[in-house]
């Protein structure tokens, strides 16, 4: 009987180092919305509104195309929210508002650290501006 309660026990610790590790999720804050342009070839009354929504994940800028399937049209107020992502190789997966997952593919990312250097030299150059202004 201790011999196979033994080997149990040993089983229940040996079964985390097989399995999964669980999915990363990370604080995105959404930058910015915009409605895209309904495709002229698959126009349709029925087709649900499709935006581009930028979103900060740590140091990355990822642009999603996010599908309004309940044509809510709430998306467009979502700027400066946050909520937990996971980013995968070509998809984010997120949770709606009732717990469900949800993916959105992945247009395009890019650092995020650069947009704020470019920021920062044109908030300089805009600053050396005005002192120039005002000699």
């Amino acid at each position: 009987m201790l011999r196979i309660a033994c080997a149990v026990c040993i089983c229940l610790f040996a079964l985390p180092a097989v399995c999964e590790p669980p999915a990363k999720y990370e604080v995105a804050t959404i930058l910015e919305v915009k409605r895209r342009a309904p495709d002229a070839a698959h126009e349709s009354t029925l087709q649900a509104a499709s935006y581009e929504v930028s979103a900060r994940v740590g140091d990355t800028i990822y642009v999603v195309l996010y599908s309004d399937t309940l044509d809510t049209g709430a998306v467009q107020y979502a700027g400066g929210q946050q909520l937990l992502v996971h980013v995968g190789k070509n998809t984010i997966t997120y949770n709606d508002i009732l717990g469900r997952s949800q993916q959105v593919p992945i247009i395009s990312q890019k650092s995020a650290t650069s947009t704020k250097q470019s920021k920062a030299t044109n908030s300089a150059s805009s600053d050396d501006a005005v002192v120039i202004e005002l000699r």
